[in-house]
């Protein structure tokens, strides 16, 4: 546990009167804190960050269905094929998504069966 977090944790003090109660919530919160990987974080904003976009995400559904080539994500996107290729490549760096190449055609897939389970759990809070 940082320092930072000790002194919130000692802030507690101020809110909960009950020394059992202070010392439950203590231990929870250092539990919680210590299951935060800073090595990790970095990783996991860089995927939402590129699942923050709309053409991504329109990238990413177009991906579900299997495999496609650059020319034919752009010609659905309507956009431009250097545009394109930006968000395929933020795509990649994410780790979101696979390139093949054959000859002189990328093909572009989605990374494994991760990025469609984030679709769905992204669908079923839509939907609540």
């Amino acid at each position: 546990m940082t320092e930072g977090t000790k002194i919130k944790i000692e802030s507690l003090e101020r809110f909960i009167s009950d020394k059992r109660e202070l010392e439950l919530r203590t231990q929870r919160l250092s539990s919680l804190s210590s299951e935060l990987n800073e090595k990790t974080l970095p990783s996991e904003v860089r995927i939402f960050k590129a699942l923050a976009d709309t053409n991504r995400l329109k990238i990413i559904k177009l991906l579900k269905e299997g495999e496609l080539c650059v020319c034919e994500l752009t010609a659905v996107l309507t956009t431009s094929q250097s545009t394109v290729s930006h968000h395929l490549s933020v795509l990649k760096n994410a780790g979101l998504i696979k390139e093949r190449k054959e000859g002189k055609w990328s093909y572009f897939r989605l990374s494994d069966g991760a990025v469609i389970e984030i679709l769905n759990q992204a669908k079923l809070l839509i939907d609540e």
